[in-house]
């Protein structure tokens, strides 16, 4: 069904369970997994630069290690991800390299904003539905870890 998978990640509770829902997914597809981070360009990151400079680098190296953290984390369950880190906006980011590697699934985790914050940033979803041409899955149920490990473990029975 899934041959490539992107796993968006930024470390977040959000970004690990959108993690650990598609390594399931990889796990039952057989699927190949690309992980990856965005680097956002942000009005704050560029006002910090200016102040600070090499805040950009500190960032950029901050997303580095998030995604290595990631990396493990799918090693340690039998995968070889491909690891991509980028900067830009994160949903064209996304939408780029979904294109680039021919996902067929994409999947990100949800975190609820209020009302100011969507309006000034816009929807991570809507854009993404709109300029991505695959699957797109929202994370949105976190799993214990017991029942993680015994869903991966159901999983490799079935692999």
């Amino acid at each position: 069904m899934y041959r490539r998978i992107i796993l968006a990640y930024d470390g977040t509770v959000e970004g690990r369970t959108a993690l650990r829902e598609g390594a399931l997914l990889a796990r039952t597809c057989g699927a190949e997994v690309f992980l990856l981070a965005v680097v956002a360009d942000s009005t704050g990151v560029q006002i910090a630069e200016s102040a600070l400079a090499g805040a950009v680098l500190l960032q950029a190296e901050s997303y580095a290690a998030i995604l290595q953290e990631g990396v493990d984390r799918l090693k340690a369950l039998g995968f070889t991800p491909e690891a991509r880190l980028v900067q830009g906006e994160p949903a064209p980011a996304i939408a780029a390299v979904a294109r680039q590697v021919g996902a067929d699934l994409v999947v990100v985790g949800h975190r609820r904003r209020g009302l100011l914050e969507r309006w000034w940033s816009g929807s991570t979803g809507s854009y993404l539905l709109d300029h991505i041409g695959c699957s797109l899955l929202v994370s949105r149920q976190p799993f214990s870890d017991e029942a993680f490990a015994q869903a991966m473990d159901v999983g490799k029975g079935a692999a």
